[in-house]
């Protein structure tokens, strides 16, 4: 098989795309859970949904166990619609960390019952600001988007604009500098989605197979509490996990290597620290020996914030030995964000070349303690 080091851009690109433009902000996940179902489906030796929505493929190897839990969700950041000025213009409630100042003049996507409806943050022109209010933040509050809806009844009745519906950023997929860099919405963690599916493809395609039963799960609502992490969890009951995130860049303008360590195009980055977790590091260990047998290249990051799927899998049931492996991301929780292709490449070779190594003695030892 081609390695995915070589692996054609034409091939990845169309599943970044997908996966980028796909509009699925927290809870409202649909769009991509089609496409997950689609590229899981033909290899896996069963496909359903927990009772939240998180997509659970299950892909059987040579064992039964261990029990190798990828995880990845599929939801980003987005708002809701929290109701509707007389005037027709759209108050929202956030759904996930948004910073404020992120959200003024962007175009976004109301999905609607009946379909999609663009609009936009608005602002009041510079030109008849003070000299304070310019200089002044602005707050989510203050903000609203605009439909183009004359009236509350004109946004309801023709617009089809209901109290709860979603709104999505509207932002697409553009290859940079030649293809070697990416620039797209919600890679935190359409990208981790993407690895998942490349690390699957190159298990199923080995005629070795794997020494486990792997479970490729994509979740829910990780953005608002971990939550499809949660359920997904108990349907599972993973013996290790390997959790697959979006990392924070810490390449450029205005952010220290205090702040964040990872930068784009220098391979997968292992989490040593974040809000959430602290890997198991014996796994730790396993992971950078696995990275230098198979001459891939990795770094880390320590972060005093973030959160992810990760910790709940470490939490699970009476625990169970996990890590955070990332692709390094710029400008994360914003309407754009940019990854390196390379970086996207080795992460999945890196996450099948683990999961070829986890047997039955090898998570054991990583399991035990003295």
């Amino acid at each position: 098989m081609t390695a995915p080091e070589t692996t054609p851009t034409g091939d990845l690109e169309p599943l970044l795309a997908d996966l980028t433009n796909a509009f699925g902000p927290t809870g409202f996940e649909g769009p991509v859970r089609a496409i997950m179902r689609r590229e899981l489906t033909p290899s896996a030796a069963a496909v359903e949904t927990d009772g939240l929505g998180s997509l659970i493929a299950r892909f059987d190897g040579t064992a039964g166990r261990p029990r190798v839990m990828l995880a990845a969700h599929m939801d980003e950041l987005g708002l809701m619609v929290r109701r509707i000025t007389d005037e027709g213009y759209l108050k929202f409630q956030p759904l996930g960390g948004w910073l404020d100042q992120s959200l003024i003049n962007q175009r976004w996507v109301v999905l609607t019952a009946t379909g999609p409806i663009p609009g936009v943050t608005g602002i009041k022109t510079v030109h008849v600001m003070s000299t304070e209010a310019r200089g002044r933040l602005f707050r989510r509050e203050d903000m609203f988007i605009d439909v183009g809806a004359r009236s509350r009844q004109d946004a309801e009745e023709r617009l089809g604009i209901r109290p709860g519906d979603p709104i999505a950023p509207d932002s697409r997929f553009t290859p940079l500098a030649g293809g070697e860099r990416y620039l797209a919405k919600a890679w935190d963690d359409r990208v981790g989605l993407a690895v998942m599916v490349l690390a699957v493809r190159e298990l199923r395609s080995a005629a070795s197979g794997h020494p486990n039963t792997v479970f490729a799960v994509s979740t829910v609502q990780e953005e608002v509490g971990l939550r499809g992490a949660q359920t997904s969890v108990h349907a599972v009951e993973p013996d290790i996990g390997i959790n697959l995130e979006s990392g924070v860049a810490g390449d450029y303008p205005g952010i220290s290597a205090d702040e964040a360590q990872e930068q784009l195009g220098a391979g997968p980055s292992v989490f040593l620290h974040d809000g959430s977790m602290l890997p198991n590091l014996r796994l730790r260990d396993f992971v950078v020996d696995v990275a230098r047998e198979a001459n891939i290249a990795i770094q880390f990051d320590v972060l005093t914030g973030y959160g992810q799927d990760g910790s709940v899998i470490q939490r699970s049931r009476a625990g169970a030995p996990s890590i955070n492996i990332a692709i390094p991301t710029r400008y994360l929780h914003s309407h754009n964000g940019i990854v390196a292709r390379h970086d996207v490449l080795r992460t999945a070779r890196l996450v099948a070349e683990l999961v070829r190594r986890l047997d039955a003695d090898t998570v054991a030892r990583i399991r035990a303690f003295d």
